[in-house]
């Protein structure tokens, strides 16, 4: 499970520094793509092949499905991490998350987020927590 933040930066070449935790439960090569929000999502090969699974299931003939399942296939690409813990993240992506210099990654239980620090730090994601927190209790998750 990944849990965490931590704040790197990614350099003029568009390497990036994985945290060596993340690392660890990662492995040496892994699939970053698109995510929501503005992010990228990060899944280690067991968890990307789950997601995956799930998309193949969405129906074909549904426009949403299709255009779903395009969002995050198209844009996902299989990294490797070098001999100093860094990943390259391909240039399409970078400019998705309009990552510049500074990043956060975070843990978010089986995927990693990948946000430009700007975005990650702009309060207002998190103004309305408690009419979030319940909606999830809607959804079964009750604190």
């Amino acid at each position: 499970m990944f849990m965490g933040e931590y704040n790197h930066s990614i350099d003029a070449k568009n390497r990036l520094i994985v945290p060596s935790k993340f690392r660890e439960a990662l492995g040496e090569e892994f699939v970053i793509t698109k995510g929501l929000d503005g992010c990228l999502f990060v899944y280690d090969n067991k968890e990307w092949a789950v997601f995956e699974a799930k998309l193949r299931s969405l129906p074909l003939s549904n426009k949403e499905a299709r255009t779903f399942a395009r969002f995050f296939l198209a844009g996902a690409a299989s990294v490797e991490v070098d001999k100093q813990g860094r990943i390259l993240v391909p240039s399409v992506l970078k400019e998705f998350a309009e990552l510049t210099k500074d990043v956060v990654l975070i843990g978010v239980a089986s995927r990693i987020e990948i946000w430009s620090k700007e975005r990650w730090e702009d309060e207002s994601a998190y103004e309305d927590m408690e009419s979030i927190a319940e909606h999830m209790s809607e959804l079964g998750l009750g604190i």
